[in-house]
């Protein structure tokens, strides 16, 4: 039976999405002052539980209760003092930071509620994110997608009429770079020991170990493991999820193509003295802090690549979006549909997609890049945003694109799909073709045969071999700063 200090309790539930079982005879409870990490490969069930506890989702079989009463839906959730920050952000991209605090708390109204929705979200995102540069009279839509999650993030942490007593943090720092996320998690834990409870979902698992008190394991819409943090380690944890750790060094398959032919290019620009260029079979990365000209960068390469009159059979280059929600998926089409939909003239014949070739690309790239969907003809929604991300992989790696723009990709992606994933980058790049790589994670970047680090919209560094490095990417990034 749940505690007198727990916040909310899960008893049994079942969650069954036609032949899927998304959970399967879940327990869970969270208490007060307690910080739990909720791991899993993609589609383990953990979004679904957090659409159980924060009351989107009715649960087929099971009870819910919070602080010890039984109640469901979003109502009941929210009035108990549970908030969620949701992986696919859910701010209104059309109202600025402060009309969507107001959709979010009700209780800002009357005369004025503008001025104090502005202070109360400025105080906040200071107080999480100190030295951020985010209006409240900013639309939404004009923020960077890492300024959008600093922004959800505040507000849900947002006190109005009553402190929030569990916030749920879904990948929170999937966008945001390693300084933002240090911010995040500090505070995190301020709020955990003036005994606020956290929710806290992430695949980066050195984040889980050095911010959880508690973690739970899921697969398979199972609970596997529920034990103190301390009692896992990083290996150990992945072995629990299902996946073997495969040990590599840095600079483990890194190409040396000094000699191969220049394949992309942009000159220096705003004062750098660096140009950009990639070679044939380079794994290039993008670094430095969010939000400095990476983004950029990749779209000026793809625009100055492809034609915006007349596709081509062929397509030169193929980007992958790390936003998926705004910029990769297609909401309302099949997750086949959206795999494909690159390729479309290459799988015609005589004006007609060939059905039956369509079916053969989209079951190989399911089967090699580990799809979880029992029919390809689903809707791309019913996936996880994890698997959502493989499908984007997949329709850029499955065409004949000489070069792979990648924007941050691996957000939301588990620990064995990235290993897998890398591995296909690296038996793709020793094939001939190129990638270039923008990642807020550090360990993607030393990954890569060429670093470009970015301050300021410009490149201020090269780094090769053995220069790159968290240390040798940090101090470029904020080269040139006043002490």
């Amino acid at each position: 039976m749940p505690g007198t200090n727990t916040v909310v309790s899960v008893q049994g539930v079942r969650i069954e999405f036609g032949a899927v079982k998304a959970l399967n005879g879940v327990d869970l409870e969270v208490g007060a002052g307690e910080a739990i990490g909720l791991v899993g490969h993609n589609g383990a069930g953990k979004s679904t539980i957090v659409n159980v506890i924060n009351g989107v989702l009715t649960p087929h079989q099971g009870s819910i209760s919070y602080a010890g009463e039984a109640a469901s839906g979003i109502s009941a959730a929210r009035a108990a003092g549970v908030r969620c920050v949701f992986q696919e952000l859910s701010l209104c991209p059309n109202l600025t930071v402060a009309e969507n605090t107001r959709l979010m708390h009700a209780g800002l109204q009357g005369f004025g509620w503008r001025t104090k929705a502005s202070g109360l979200v400025r105080k906040k995102l200071d107080e999480i994110f100190p030295g951020n540069r985010i209006e409240a009279s900013a639309q939404v839509g004009d923020l960077s997608i890492a300024e959008r999650q600093m922004v959800e993030i505040a507000i849900n942490f947002l006190t109005v009429t009553e402190r929030p007593k569990l916030v749920i943090l879904d990948e929170p720092t999937s966008s945001l770079d390693a300084g933002l996320a240090e911010q995040l998690l500090a505070y995190v834990r301020r709020f955990v020991s003036e005994g606020g409870s956290v929710l806290f979902i992430s695949h980066i698992l050195g984040e889980i170990l050095s911010t959880a008190d508690r973690i739970v394991v899921m697969k398979d819409g199972k609970v596997v493991a529920s034990r103190p943090a301390d009692g896992f380690s990083v290996r150990s944890l992945v072995e629990t999820m299902g996946s073997v750790v495969k040990e590599r060094s840095k600079a483990e398959g890194r190409s040396n193509a000094s000699s191969a032919p220049v394949v992309l290019d942009l000159p220096a620009r705003r004062g750098s003295t660096i140009d950009f260029r990639a070679r044939k079979g380079e794994i290039i990365g993008l670094a430095g802090l969010a939000g400095h000209g990476q983004t950029e960068t990749l779209l000026d390469l793809f625009a100055s690549n492809c034609s915006n009159w007349l596709p081509t059979r062929k397509a030169p280059v193929a980007f992958v979006a790390g936003d998926r929600s705004l910029n990769g998926t297609f909401p309302l089409w099949s997750i086949l549909r959206n795999l494909t939909i690159g390729h479309l003239r290459a799988l015609a014949s005589l004006g007609t997609v060939d059905t039956g070739r369509e079916d053969a690309v989209g079951a190989d790239w399911k089967e090699r890049i580990a799809i979880k969907t029992p029919d390809l003809a689903n809707p791309i929604l019913s996936l996880s945003g994890g698997n959502q991300q493989k499908v984007l992989f997949a329709r850029a790696l499955s065409g004949d694109a000489e070069t792979v723009l990648m924007d941050d990709p691996m957000r939301g992606v588990d620990i064995g799909t990235k290993q897998e994933v890398y591995s296909i980058l690296r038996s793709e790049a020793a094939a001939g073709r190129t990638f270039i790589w923008y990642s807020t994670e550090m360990d993607e970047i030393c990954l890569c045969d060429r670093v470009y680090v970015f301050r300021d919209g410009a490149i201020v560094a090269e780094l090769m071999g053995d220069e790159i490095s968290e240390d040798h990417v940090l101090a470029a990034s904020f080269s040139g700063e006043a002490a």
